[in-house]
């Protein structure tokens, strides 16, 4: 859920050329370009989408006229690239995609506001893998991008907790890389070679359903200690100080799409089909939302300062955040982020 890396000077050199070619696309804006990826934890974004919720807090704020455009895409790789690109404004994906962008642009991206942190879960149909240290060398795990999505990056710090500081990258050679849709038919697949899915709600729910075999291996909040942000909208710092009221109008409808869920559920879970196609039915996902975890839609950050740290400390970051306010924008400051 990252951009591709191929070296660190690679991205570099990108970053700066994209930089400079976005100054063009900052000017405020009417037509406001916003991407996503699949699954659950992105339906505060369905809702606002649905109910022109970012429309409507722009009105309230005297920007008139604006319209927005929501594009899936099946990894973090293709958004921050259209990001940069200027293709996209703003995206919502994961912890890693953020603190990467910020860490590069030198604070030139930074979060507008955390959407969601439901539990990420390693699921596996192979019965001799039970725990993290069951893994053999060919046992190949599927994730949205190696080594830097979100759940690559907690696979390392499980890694660490589970095999010594130093091993941190020892099940990095596992990792392929697969959209969440992707990876489900793998695993429903018994000839696919891949047997394991650090997997994200409904997806989660749906191989533990009707995989035969499938079992969890380990889930975020046991390796974090609590919940972790794996939705968050951000953007250029640039596209944040020329459209401020754009910024306050997508925390204003994040907040507003989150309430919804809280207080019509059923509602919400109608939205999320309609606006995806989830072929699965409102009374198994109103079901998979009373699971433990599953109604964490907050707008403050959870658990990335952990996150953050282990990025540093493996040298993936070259600069140490000191709080999270570090890479959120200032309409994110009053919230109780961690």
């Amino acid at each position: 859920m990252i951009m591709h890396l191929r070296s660190l000077a690679a991205v570099t050199l990108i970053v700066a050329t994209a930089l400079a070619a976005s100054a063009a696309h900052a000017q405020q804006k009417s037509e406001i370009a916003l991407s996503r990826q699949p699954g659950i934890f992105y339906m505060p974004s369905h809702i606002m989408e649905k109910q022109k919720l970012i429309e409507k807090h722009a009105a309230s704020l005297g920007v008139t006229g604006v319209t927005t455009k929501w594009i899936t895409f099946s990894g973090g790789g293709a958004q921050t690239d259209a990001l940069l690109a200027g293709g996209v404004d703003i995206l919502n994906t994961g912890t890693g995609n953020l603190l990467l962008l910020w860490d590069r642009t030198r604070g030139g991206v930074k979060g507008i506001v955390a959407t969601s942190a439901q539990p990420m879960t390693l699921i596996s149909r192979d019965p001799n893998i039970k725990s993290i240290k069951d893994f053999g060398p060919t046992d190949k795990i599927a994730v949205p991008t190696v080594k830097v999505s979100t759940q690559a990056i907690v696979l390392q710090i499980a890694s660490a907790e589970a095999f010594g500081a130093d091993q941190w990258s020892k099940l990095d050679p596992n990792t392929v890389q697969l959209g969440h849709p992707d990876a489900y038919a793998a695993l429903a697949n018994p000839k696919h070679e891949v047997h394991n899915h650090f997997s994200i709600p409904p997806f989660t729910f749906l191989e533990l359903k009707n995989v035969p075999g499938a079992h969890v291996v380990l889930s975020s909040p046991d390796v974090m200690g609590g919940p972790l942000s794996q939705a968050q909208f951000f953007t250029t710092t640039k596209f944040a100080e020329a459209n401020p009221k754009i910024i306050q109008a997508v925390r204003d409808a994040t907040k507003e799409a989150q309430d919804l869920i809280r207080s019509d559920t059923k509602q919400a879970v109608e939205i999320y089909k309609e606006i995806t196609g989830d072929k699965t039915s409102v009374e198994e996902l109103l079901d998979l939302l009373k699971e433990p975890g599953m109604m964490e839609w907050n707008l403050e950050p959870q658990g990335t300062m952990k996150f953050a740290a282990h990025l540093f400390k493996t040298g993936t970051l070259k600069t140490q955040p000191k709080a999270w306010t570090d890479y959120y924008l200032p309409v994110a400051h009053d919230l109780k982020g961690n």
